[in-house]
């Protein structure tokens, strides 16, 4: 398993906290109960490998990959069938193992989709989206494994990078994102998949057990910018076991000054692969 506790510092570090925001919250985008009429978050559904696979159409179809996808009319869409955002849809295959996800997807009458783009994801593998392309992400990359989920919480552990969003990114990408989602060349802007870390000296003792799961996770695996949002938004699933009251106080007491970016180009093993060397 591969730790990011220990990677150096980017060199531009902290001209990308200045630019995200110092003194900003972290703000947990996902919580339990409703927001404009929607579950607080990213939901995800699974299914049997013997679910109906449908057509999908894609705005984007050049950088989507095609259809069919086994996605039921009655996928959780974020925030809610209603909603106007980015109406992420993400499914599982437990049969096949692949994660489907979907960008501002519209269920049609026929039991199909219309969405903005799609990817198809190989659960066995860790070749990356070609070059270039988007994802049902900005940075190309995949929204599930990013989430926070409340069924971590009681291990104790959550071992993963996180998802995050920052309002201003550069005409640029990292390993292992494959996609930009801004016209900027502007250097004090981070890049796409830039990973940032919570500071190894920040004391979590005084959160709750549950945000604690988070915190160690952010400064043992940090967390990766895969979207233009706003400053600092953690994404994860809903849940109607998240307190929160609780998930409000990481906003309060964990700010921009807190993190650091981190330099991860010795992790890679391969361009087109999301491997990482040992460390």
């Amino acid at each position: 398993m591969t730790f990011h506790d220990t990677l150096p510092v980017d060199a531009n570090s902290q001209t990308y906290v200045n630019t995200i925001g110092t003194s900003g919250g972290l703000k947990a985008d996902f919580g339990t109960g409703l927001w404009d009429g929607g579950p607080i978050g990213i939901p995800f559904m699974t299914v049997p490998g013997t679910q109906p696979q449908v057509a999908v159409g894609f705005d984007y179809a050049d950088e989507s990959d095609p259809g069919p996808y086994p996605i039921p009319t009655n996928a959780p869409i974020e925030v809610g069938p209603n909603s106007g955002g980015d109406r992420h849809v993400l499914v599982v295959d437990m049969g096949s193992c692949r994660l489907y996800e979907m960008y501002y997807s519209w269920p049609q009458a026929d039991g199909s989709w219309q969405a903005g783009s799609g990817a198809l994801f190989d659960l066995k593998s860790n070749a990356l989206r070609p070059a270039g392309w988007t994802s049902a992400d900005a940075a190309g990359l995949p929204i599930l494994p990013g989430l926070v989920r409340y069924d971590e919480v009681p291990s104790g552990a959550n071992t993963h990078a996180l998802r995050f969003t920052a309002p201003a990114t550069r005409k640029a990408y990292v390993w292992p994102a494959r996609h930009f989602a801004s016209s900027s060349t502007d250097p004090a802007r981070p890049p796409m998949g830039q990973r940032f870390r919570l500071k190894a000296g920040f004391d979590i003792s005084r959160f709750s057990a549950a945000n604690q799961v988070i915190l160690r996770a952010l400064k043992t695996y940090g967390m990766i910018l895969a979207d233009n949002g706003s400053a600092w938004y953690l994404s994860g699933a809903p849940d109607e076991r998240w307190n929160n009251d609780d998930l409000h106080l990481l906003h309060t007491g964990v700010h921009g000054a807190d993190f650091e970016a981190v330099d991860e180009s010795s992790l890679m093993v391969d361009a087109n692969s999301g491997q990482a060397a040992p460390h």
